[in-house]
């Protein structure tokens, strides 16, 4: 099995279900056989980049972000879930509310 078709697969997965959808559902915003989508959720079949663009505009993310789960395991300790679960909510929301977040936390970290 390739790597990249699991870790892509992997991460689909997780998006799907931080979002809430089973695969029957994500299979229908996406106009996919939900067999489709648990094939490649387990790296069981190669999918076109035409296919990752469907998959992405179903869960409402960029194509981008089905590529970066590897990138923040690595440069987060295992035991930072927090933080984890802090940029996966940061991704969700839009800038103005990732500049509020970061003032916020400038108010409290550096306090005048």
């Amino acid at each position: 099995m390739s790597e990249i078709l699991e870790l892509v697969g992997a991460r689909i997965r997780d998006l799907r279900k931080a979002k809430g959808y089973s695969q029957e559902a994500l299979a229908e915003l996406s106009g996919f056989n939900p067999s489709y989508i648990g094939f490649i959720e387990r790296a069981e079949r190669n999918i076109s980049l035409r296919n990752l663009e469907k998959i992405a505009k179903a869960l409402d993310i960029g194509v981008y972000q089905l590529f970066t789960y590897e990138k923040e395991k690595e440069q987060l300790f295992d035991d930072d879930i927090i933080i984890q679960e802090i940029v996966f909510m940061l991704r969700e929301r839009g800038p103005k509310d990732a500049r509020m977040l970061r003032n916020i936390m400038l108010e409290i970290f550096n306090p005048s």
